[in-house]
């Protein structure tokens, strides 16, 4: 069979020539435009799912979220292998990892026909949330924000409201957190001694506050369901009625009269009491849990998260020009984007392995002149070599594999093996020669 295929090849030594010709170009082209990564899509599928229920200790978010959800609810899900669960003070996280081959859109799919049920669990907590999929080295890009002239929570503001939104559209983005932020809140911070001194409880403040705004969300109170804004019919139009909230400022907040016990209103008897008598109102952000800290002072930190299957290099500079697009609204703003890129990491070995097999390509031609003392037979060992090369690139660029650190120390090894193969082969034609 093999002296077949020898002969055959001789006989049609143009159509051979043309073959490793395309086979080359096909190679190169595609090692070119494959997917680039750090490492492979090693992790099986997997969903997670996350529920908030602030003002909880971890023992009730695990007694009356985690254990219902995960019990009830998630334990069973088609197709699934394991299931994790933690409980943390104010969060419930629940991960459900999916059998081998198991594909991650039907595996949510699954997972979300069972969180429609989740209406019936205990109204102790926001409704439960599934993450967006990550890839194995998720994060592509860490992002540093300065400034001068704004302080964190301006900053915060900024980073929520029109940075995060923008990098959200870039496609392959799958999440974009954000370390340090601080929210701006007005913040009602009770003094235990005046409330006693005025007897007041705690509630009659927490009921006070909640009503005053336009919507809370405690659902006990009656602000968790605001009216509708109304409207004004004209001779020729409707006009809708927007309602503008006075309370703006914590100075507006602490002029509210405090509800009595029973009811609505201030206590019968007694001037009428106000947040500001019994409690300390001021402009701040959320108690720190972490924060974002660097060596040339005080900014927030953006993590840039992929999707699976995502090229890390498209995606790097797809945010890159998102970045650049908004630098001049960004006035005042320092934008680092040279934090954490693991794209530089993958260029650069790109262009280390594309040189080293260059080199290597070389020395073998070399090295196989020497021992051959024949050109043609060195120049021909070494196109082989080549196109055993270009054949692997093509066949792992059709089945969608990604050029990544495996993949790379593959292609090495298989360069270091076919060149140890290509000198006994010359050997052996030169024996055969002789």
């Amino acid at each position: 069979m093999m002296r077949r295929i020898l002969l055959t090849s001789l006989r049609n030594r143009s159509v051979v020539l043309i073959a490793g010709a395309v086979l080359l170009v096909l190679g190169a082209m595609q090692f070119r435009s494959m997917p680039r990564d750090v490492l492979p899509e090693f992790t099986r599928p997997t969903v997670e799912v996350q529920t908030e229920a602030l003002g909880l200790a971890a023992a009730e978010v695990e007694q009356l979220v985690t254990v219902p959800l995960e019990q009830d609810l998630l334990n069973g899900v088609a197709f699934l292998d394991k299931i994790r669960s933690q409980s943390v003070p104010g969060l419930s996280s629940i991960e459900l990892v999916f059998k081998r081959g198991t594909d991650l859109a039907r595996a949510r799919q699954v997972v979300n026909e069972r969180l429609t049920q989740a209406a019936a669990l205990p109204h102790v907590s926001a409704p439960p949330q599934m993450l967006q999929p990550l890839a194995s080295e998720s994060r592509v890009m860490m992002i540093r924000l300065s400034s001068t002239s704004s302080n964190l929570t301006d900053l915060g503001v900024l980073a929520r409201w029109t940075i995060r939104p923008r990098l959200m559209g870039v496609s392959g983005v799958a999440d974009v957190a954000i370390w340090g932020q601080r929210e701006r809140q007005i913040q009602v911070q009770v003094d235990p001694k005046k409330l006693q001194r005025e007897n007041v409880s705690l509630e009659q403040v927490i009921s006070t506050t909640g009503n005053a705004l336009w919507w809370s969300p405690l659902g006990r109170l009656e602000a968790n369901t605001p009216g509708t804004g109304g409207f004004i019919d004209g001779p020729q139009q409707r006009l809708g009625i927007l309602h503008e909230s006075p309370i703006k400022t914590p100075e507006d907040l602490s002029k509210v009269t405090l509800e009595s016990a029973g009811e609505g209103g201030a206590a019968s008897g007694r001037t009428p009491l106000t947040l500001g008598d019994v409690s300390n109102l001021v402009a701040d952000h959320q108690p720190l849990i972490g924060d974002a800290v660097f060596a040339e002072g005080n900014g927030l930190l953006m993590v840039v998260e992929k999707l699976p299957e995502a090229n890390v290099v498209d995606v790097t500079k797809s945010v890159d020009e998102a970045l650049d697009a908004m630098r001049p609204g960004l006035s005042g703003v320092t934008v680092d984007a040279t934090v954490f890129r693991p794209a530089n990491y993958v260029s650069d070995s790109l262009g280390n392995v594309v040189r080293a097999l260059l080199l290597s390509g070389v020395l073998l031609v070399v090295v196989l002149s020497l021992l051959a003392l024949d050109w043609r037979t060195a120049l021909i060992t070494a196109v082989s070599t080549l196109l055993s090369l270009a054949a692997a690139v093509l066949v792992l660029g059709l089945r969608g594999i990604s050029i990544n650190s495996m993949v790379i120390a593959g292609l090495v090894l298989a360069v270091a093996v076919l060149v140890d193969e290509a000198i006994l082969i010359t050997e052996n034609v030169r024996r055969r020669l002789r």
